[in-house]
């Protein structure tokens, strides 16, 4: 297998120290160059045409957002962005710009540098296609139309103010989920009836920031899962991810601390599951792109006790992964583009939907 070719950029030398003696450690990957700035970035990747780069987003002379648009508008090569806790919110603005993926810096932690270093060496292999200049960012906050030509949702009804819903969604993904959850979010009206509870693989500290993000995108509140609340239909809920999110039989959120064998944070099989005990055949559960295997085992449970699953397919997926591993478990009633599954999921929620199970299942793929 061919050595990656790896640039990273950082303002701090001893970041950058750190960063490449992590992977240079690895005997298929190679730092061909370093960066201070954004700007020496850009010359730096015309230079050396690298598999990867990583990137910081606070630098000096061309801060790491204003790098990420003039190297996916050149280049379109994969970006990972490696930065504090702090620049969260700003992490996800660079994700919308086109960065694969969104990592805390790794200090001298084993899980923590072998995640970064898996990292790389997944995301050095994605195919870059876009090369067009993402359009300008949404202010974190701020409401904003759906830039998705869609008609218009239902009417918001009484009892969304209620705990009553005939269906639940959980969500699970990882590497490439923020965009993908960008892409199906934006799709669900205002009057959605149905909680959405998601499990996205993230570092500790940055799910606040990726919620503000998705925020500025939906029609509908999202929020980070606070324990012992209700769940209300037309609710975003993200886990965060020092603790798994799971449900109890009173319909409220229950977070639970992480178990030393949870290899992912936070657990996708533990939300996924949770969703199918507590509601059984309400439960529609999805997997959408990502590394490794998490949440194939809760897919299958919802499956087993007569919910209906949904995975996305491997054209529309930055790391065919995790919804390949549910899909040839037998875990996954349908695969759908990513544009489908927002679709599909506006189609579920309504109470009809209970009654053309049938008709799900006669075009659902096994």
């Amino acid at each position: 297998m061919a050595t990656l070719r790896v640039i990273v950029a950082d303002d701090s030398s001893l970041a950058r120290q750190l960063l490449c003696g992590f992977l240079s450690n690895e005997p298929d990957i190679e730092v061909v160059a370093e960066a201070r700035n954004g700007r020496e970035a850009l010359a730096l990747v015309e230079k050396f045409k690298p598999d990867l780069i990583t990137i910081d987003l606070n630098m000096p002379v061309m801060g790491g957002l204003e790098a990420i648009e003039e190297l996916m508008s050149r280049h379109a090569l994969p970006i990972l962005v490696v930065s504090n806790a702090a620049n969260a919110q700003s992490a996800y603005q660079a994700v919308q710009r086109g960065a694969l993926d969104v990592v805390a810096k790794p200090v001298f932690n084993t899980v923590d540098v072998k995640e970064f270093v898996d990292k790389v060496r997944q995301l050095a292999r994605v195919k870059v296609i876009s090369h067009m200049r993402p359009g300008k960012a949404v202010p974190f906050g701020a409401a904003a139309s759906s830039p998705l030509a869609l008609p218009p949702g239902p009417a918001p009804r009484p009892e969304l103010s209620q705990n009553v819903f005939q269906r639940i969604f959980a969500i699970a993904c990882s590497t490439g989920g923020p965009r993908a959850l960008a892409e199906i979010l934006p799709r669900l009206p205002s009057g959605f009836p149905s909680p959405v509870l998601i499990g996205q693989h993230i570092s500790d500290g940055f799910a606040s920031g990726m919620a503000d993000w998705l925020r500025g995108l939906c029609k509908l509140p999202v929020k980070i899962a606070t324990g012992g609340e209700l769940l209300r239909p037309g609710v975003i809920y993200i886990s965060p991810s020092e603790r798994n999110l799971t449900v109890d039989g009173n319909r409220r959120v229950a977070l639970v601390e992480r178990a030393p064998t949870d290899r992912y944070r936070p657990s996708c099989d533990v939300l996924l599951s949770s969703v199918a005990e507590v509601f059984g055949r309400q439960a529609i559960g999805i997997i959408l792109t990502g590394m490794g295997d998490d949440g194939a085992k809760g897919l299958a449970r919802i499956r087993e006790l007569g919910g209906l699953t949904l995975a996305q397919d491997e054209a529309s997926s930055f790391i065919f992964g995790m919804n390949q591993v549910a899909i040839k478990a037998g875990a996954v009633h349908k695969v759908l583009s990513i544009a489908g599954i927002g679709d599909e999921m506006r189609r579920l929620a309504e109470p009809a939907s209970l009654v053309f199970e049938a008709e799900f299942l006669s075009g659902s793929r096994s």
